[in-house]
Order: structure tokens, then C-alpha cells, then sequence
């Protein structure tokens, strides 16, 4: 396969990957504003939303004090910055053109249609009137591209670079929503009473959770209260969740197998190494060496592992 054809692919994937993780991101914060809090704890969330994302200097250079209405604008109809919805289905839909004639049609229909729907309902200002509503919107689009895709697509090496770009993009979101999170629960809780804390604690990972979509799996497979510790347990080394770490990663493994050439053999044996971490780690081993060391070098190594991607099938390899 061409390289700038696998890019392509790669990046469709990515974006619109990235698309419905803010989208989860930003409907969790807000229905967590309205909970009964102060207006600094509020405002605490709509800070955390940015840090997740790394984006705190670019917000403030353009619109200075960190608000509800300010980072809801910033984060979804933003052209100019290259992580709100609007830019990441634009960036797909434009892949998705670049290459319209590896996908099948339904692919790109499926594409080329939310590109135009968000546009009109963004005109409309949808968004504006019911904020979970758009947000459940743009969820359900990216499942109807990994359905479509998956329901049509021949699996070659188009399909295989379509999901290594999904579950790199996955992996990259997970570790950082946890580890923005659990850093807010130690500085947030500090200090409340022992029934406010156990109220809020409640809460919060409640709302970590359902970001995921893990609340009523984290029930069915612990079966008792919500703590920290399984939390991070469930969306970090269960293989069975789907949008955990562990999961994620062993997609990447099994996608690079499907694609990879001969330049490719570090970046697969960095791929595993990472995986088989994740299948034989303990939760107890990682909190007690400390969870924000831990996934601040998984992002490192994800993040090398984009790089490795890139270089190994995405840049032109010049003889």
C-alpha cells in the first residue's frame, strides 16, 4: 500500500476517534456542573477538560478566563483549534476523501454526511439548545463509521491501518483522562468530611466511568461500591473492557501484525512490550509505585509508538 493512502487511513481514524473522546469528555463535565458545588469547584472541571487534552495555553490566549460557555465553544465549534469536534470530523472527512476510492462507499457516505450534518446542526446552533443531545450525536456517528467500517471493508491492510489508528487514539485518551482525574480527586477531595467525601467521591467516578462508557460494566464485574482502585484496575489492565488500556494495546499489536513490514520490527517489539505489561501487571504493584508515574510514561511509550507508525509505513521510504 502507498504510504500517503495509509496515512490517510491512519488519520481518519485518529480524528474521528478523537471526536467522540471529546465529545464523552466535555457531556461528563457538563452534566457534572450541574451538580450542587461551588462555582470554583465548577470551574475546576471545565480546567480539567483542557488539561486532558494539553490545551490550557491555547484557551487562554484566546479567550483568557477559563468559563462553561468559553471552553464548550473552544472544545466543539472551534475551527482554529485543531482538537475541538468541528476541526477532528473536518480532518476526517478530508482523509476520507484523500482515499475515497480505497473505502467502500458506504465508509465514505457515512463520513461525508456527519461532516455535513454537524455543520448544519452547528448553524442551526443545536448544539446551543441541548449540549447532551449534540454530544450523544457525535458518539453515535463515530459508531456508525466503526460499524460501517467493520461491516463492509474488505480486512486488508486499508482496514487494519483504519483500526491501528482507532486504538492508538484510544489508548492516548484513556491514560489521559485517568490520569487528569486522579489527580483531581486528590487535590479536590482533600480535606472534606468523611460522608462529603465519600458523597463526592461517589460522584466523580460515577462520571469517570460513564465517560467511558463503563459504569454498568464496572457493576457487573465488581458488583459492590466504586473505588479507586478498581477503577483504575477495570479501564487499565481488563482485557475484557473495551476501552481500556490493555484492550487497546492488544489491538495495536494485533493490527501491526497484519500490516507490518520490514522496517517495522522495533516498533512491534515496543508494541508488545508495552501490551505485555499491561496483561501482567497488578493494579496493587502500579498504585504503589504511583498511578501518575505509570501513565505518564504509557503516554510516552503510545506516543512513541505513533512515531514508530509514521515511520515505518506512513513516510516514504526513499532507496
Amino acid at each position: 500500500m502507498l504510504s500517503r493512502t495509509a496515512d490517510h487511513l491512519f488519520w481518519m481514524s485518529r480524528y474521528t476517534e478523537r471526536a467522540e473522546n471529546t465529545a464523552r469528555m466535555l457531556n461528563v463535565v457538563h452534566e457534572t456542573a450541574l451538580l450542587p458545588q461551588s462555582a470554583e469547584r465548577a470551574q475546576e472541571g471545565w480546567l480539567g477538560m483542557l488539561s486532558i487534552s494539553e490545551l490550557i495555553p491555547a484557551y487562554t490566549a484566546r479567550h483568557g478566563t477559563v468559563t462553561r460557555d468559553g471552553v464548550l465553544h473552544f472544545m466543539v465549534r472551534d475551527g482554529s483549534n485543531p482538537s475541538s469536534i468541528l476541526s477532528c470530523l473536518r480532518a476526517a472527512r478530508e482523509n476520507a476523501r484523500a482515499v475515497r476510492g480505497t473505502l467502500t462507499s458506504e465508509v465514505w457516505e457515512t463520513q461525508n454526511q456527519t461532516w455535513l450534518e454537524v455543520n448544519r446542526m452547528l448553524a442551526e446552533r443545536a448544539f446551543e439548545r441541548d449540549p447532551g443531545q449534540f454530544f450523544e450525536w457525535v458518539k453515535y456517528r463515530s459508531h456508525l463509521s466503526r460499524g460501517v467500517t467493520l461491516g463492509t471493508m474488505l480486512q486488508d491492510e486499508a482496514f487494519h491501518f483504519l483500526r491501528l489508528g482507532t486504538f492508538l487514539e484510544r489508548a492516548d485518551n484513556t491514560a489521559r483522562l485517568l490520569d487528569v482525574k486522579f489527580h483531581a480527586v486528590e487535590s479536590e477531595f482533600h480535606g472534606l468530611a468523611p460522608a462529603r467525601e465519600h458523597e463526592a467521591d461517589f460522584y466523580h467516578w460515577s462520571a469517570v466511568l460513564r465517560s467511558v462508557s463503563a459504569f454498568e460494566v464496572y457493576r457487573k464485574v465488581y458488583r459492590d461500591a466504586i473505588s479507586p482502585d478498581r477503577v483504575a484496575e477495570l479501564l487499565i489492565l481488563r482485557r475484557d473492557m473495551p476501552r481500556s488500556l490493555h484492550a487497546s494495546l492488544r489491538e495495536v499489536v494485533d493490527n501491526l501484525a497484519q500490516v507490518s513490514n520490514d522496517h517495522s520490527a522495533e516498533t512491534q517489539r515496543r508494541a508488545g512490550r508495552l501490551l505485555a505489561d499491561l496483561q501482567y501487571g497488578r493494579i496493587d504493584e502500579i498504585l504503589a509505585t504511583g498511578l501518575h508515574a505509570f501513565l505518564t510514561q504509557f503516554l510516552d511509550r503510545v506516543n512513541d509508538l505513533g512515531a514508530g507508525v509514521s515511520r515505518d509505513f506512513l513516510v516514504p521510504v526513499w532507496s
